[in-house]
């Protein structure tokens, strides 16, 4: 069911926010608000697109699966950016396959209505071009990343990152699932997660994750958080999540 521009305002996706209330209006006609589910598949890759997202207080992780079944997170979205940007480049099909990460709410548009929305010089496309180039920040600088840095300052970025995206300071995360992003086994994970809860960073228990010192987290955490938040606020003046 389409949103009205005060119910869109409201979502807060900091990348629609940026448009004006000329320019936002006509799509909301387009958008609806839709609620996504930890592991919700929301793409698969070589497959087609039928929607993209644009989360707002949900998070999405674009991963590459391997024969042998592991997967590895290559970049992540939120509430700075949408799903799918590959559709700026006409991509008939998926090159990553996206799910959700942490539950929450999107608004979302069929990917022919936002193809559509981008044909020629549009104000959507500007900022969708403008977060493209956050984006493959990002995701150059998270190969960079896992090559170089510790499983504890990488833990550090990913739980800053989500932090960003979400409202307040907990959250729905797994060991197992984090181990899938990071590209890592479980035991190490929880290794990890022990000591930041001795240290008092965080406190986790069945899945709940909260943030407890947020600075300390920085001072753990690789100099990519800081990099790729420089980025974006290069390109969409505004925080990466």
């Amino acid at each position: 069911m389409p949103v009205t521009l005060a119910e869109a305002r409201l979502c807060a996706n900091r990348l629609l926010s940026r448009l004006s209330d000329e320019h936002y209006a006509p799509l909301c006609k387009k958008l609806e608000r839709v609620h996504t589910s930890v592991k919700q598949v929301l793409h698969e890759r070589n497959n087609c697109i039928p929607y993209v997202y644009f989360p707002c207080n949900a998070a999405m992780s674009n991963i590459v699966g391997f024969e042998d079944g592991t997967v590895i997170e290559v970049g992540t979205v939120g509430n700075e950016g949408f799903s799918a940007p590959e559709l700026l480049a006409r991509a008939s099909r998926a090159t990553e396959t996206s799910i959700c990460q942490i539950e929450g709410h999107s608004m979302r548009m069929s990917a022919r209505d936002y193809l559509h929305a981008i044909d020629g010089d549009t104000a959507l496309r500007h900022v969708s071009e403008c977060y493209l180039q956050g984006y493959l920040s990002q995701v150059s600088q998270t190969a960079a990343c896992n090559r170089r840095h510790t499983l504890e300052s990488r833990f550090a970025r990913w739980l800053l990152l989500t932090h960003d995206r979400v409202q307040g300071r907990e959250f729905m995360l797994t060991q197992e699932f984090l181990a899938d992003m990071l590209g890592v086994n479980r035991p190490s994970v929880s290794l990890a997660a022990v000591a930041f809860q001795k240290d008092g960073l965080i406190r986790y228990r069945r899945g709940h994750m909260a943030i407890l010192d947020r600075a300390k987290l920085e001072v753990v955490s690789c100099e990519c958080y800081a990099c790729v938040n420089a980025q974006f606020r290069r390109v969409l003046d505004t925080p990466y999540g």
